[in-house]
């Protein structure tokens, strides 16, 4: 693909565009006050949030609005008195609907953003939800804020967690917790906020509910694993102790029980450190926005950071202590398995060089019946070579050659035995220096694969 060219001649980078509009693909919203926001979190596969994008356009069609094409990261369409944000995350997709059209008075949660929507739709959206809250956004310039009590009645009468953020532009109220219709609740007051400043307010406080139960996803996974892992340490000690204090060792039987122990090991890593990861991204998340709120306290309610630091950090703590737990153990058991493994090489070691001992007696047995028998060879032959002189000796005193028989057999004797000892000796000699040779070679391709394997090592 051509990459596009300025006016001023430079060649300029494909994803330059998208690069710039990532920064703002998200911008913050302007909320007005008063209004009610209702956010949910929906967790869901690849293909529930292209089914999420199809039933978003039915939305779309109910307003007599003309439909997206394709779906993106974010998108934001005003009905008029109602507006809908999508946005999609890694694991999940966020809805935000926001309705204008109320007044103040009464319970600020009888009319929420999700009031205005057409009947079914919400219960159609395809994902599993993780996280669903009202927002409901009063202006205190128009308005007094109401007493404690009535807010606590707000909240069916839950324990109130409060502060004034932004310092002191605003006032919120929340308990943290589901309420009866199945959503959690923030009460917020606009004391002299602009839209857009209440927009960012509206924004951080609905991330940090979101960011927070997405954190604590992985706290019943380390609930679950936790009781299992003090059970296999336990079992990991017992085998080094056996290991360090007894002679009478199984080593077949102890590397079946640590393979099963690191084969459980890798299943948990491999259930939980995604999740655990995203805990720590997520709760890393919450603390930044937290710290944005720029909040005073309330007196004799705690903030919604001290809440949080209370509550979430040591959940957090809990599933990074575990993590380091598995990695420990992990380590544990490789270097647990890798002493057992020196031992089983030793102990075969040890068996080779017996072997090697024994063979070497059998090859000295064999090299001496080797010798006797070769010493028996020569007489045998010499025997044989005598008798085929004695023929050719008939042959030629029978056809009238004088010759005395008795002298040249009997001559005949020594040099034959001799003849064949020196011939013997020297087919000997040939093979040995064969042996010899290809012993050595074996040596020498051995130390020439030994230094180039440390060769590698040190690379």
């Amino acid at each position: 693909m051509e990459q596009p060219v300025n006016p001023h001649g430079l060649q300029m980078h494909p994803m330059r565009d998208r690069l710039y509009s990532e920064l703002h693909s998200r911008p913050f919203q302007v909320i007005p006050s008063p209004a009610r926001v209702t956010h949910l979190a929906v967790m869901c596969t690849p293909e529930q949030s292209v089914e999420q994008f199809e039933h978003l356009k039915t939305l779309y069609q109910h307003f007599g609005v003309e439909p997206p094409l394709c779906d993106e990261a974010c998108y934001h369409v005003d009905f008029g008195k109602l507006r809908v944000r999508r946005e999609k995350h890694m694991e999940f997709a966020t809805y935000t609907f926001i309705n204008t059209d109320i007044e103040q008075g009464g319970n600020p949660f009888d009319v929420t953003g999700l009031t205005p929507l057409p009947e079914e739709w919400l219960s159609g959206i395809p994902g599993t939800v993780i996280s669903a809250f009202h927002v409901a956004i009063e202006d205190a310039r128009q308005t007094h804020e109401l007493n404690l009590p009535l807010v606590k009645r707000f909240f069916e009468g839950m324990r109130l967690v409060g502060s004034s953020p932004q310092d002191g532009d605003a006032r919120v109220w929340t308990t943290f917790q589901m309420h009866s219709d199945g959503f959690g609740r923030f009460l917020v007051y606009n004391k002299q906020m602009s839209d857009s400043q209440l927009g960012r307010l509206t924004q951080r406080i609905m991330e940090i509910e979101t960011y927070r139960l997405m954190a604590l996803l992985s706290l019943p996974v380390a609930r679950d694993i936790n009781p299992t892992l003090g059970d296999m340490d336990q079992r990991l000690a017992d085998i080094t102790d056996h290991l360090a204090h007894s002679s009478d060792i199984d080593e077949q039987e102890l590397l079946a029980r640590l393979t099963d122990m690191a084969s459980w090991v890798e299943d948990c890593r491999a259930r939980a450190t995604f999740r655990f990861s995203a805990t720590y991204a997520y709760h890393d998340l919450v603390i930044k926005r937290l710290e944005e709120l720029r909040e005073d306290e309330v007196s004799g309610h705690l903030t919604v950071t001290e809440f949080m630091t209370r509550r979430l950090t040591p959940a957090v703590r809990t599933c990074e202590a575990i993590s380091n737990r598995l990695e420990d153990l992990s380590r544990r058991i490789d270097r647990v398995a890798e002493m057992m493994r020196t031992r089983v090489e030793l102990s075969i070691q040890s068996q080779n060089q017996e072997l090697l001992a024994s063979m070497d007696q059998r090859s000295k047995v064999q090299l001496m019946m080797q010798h006797t028998v070769e010493g028996l060879s020569v007489a045998a032959i010499s025997y044989y070579t005598i008798g085929l002189i004695k023929y050719l000796l008939d042959a030629l005193y029978n056809s009238g050659i004088d010759v005395n028989k008795d002298l040249v057999l009997g001559i005949s004797v020594p040099v034959v035995i001799g003849l064949v000892a020196l011939t013997t000796r020297k087919i000997h000699k040939h093979f040995l220096k064969m042996a010899t040779d290809q012993v050595a070679q074996a040596e020498a391709n051995q130390i020439a694969q030994s230094q180039t394997e440390e060769s590698k090592d040190k690379k």
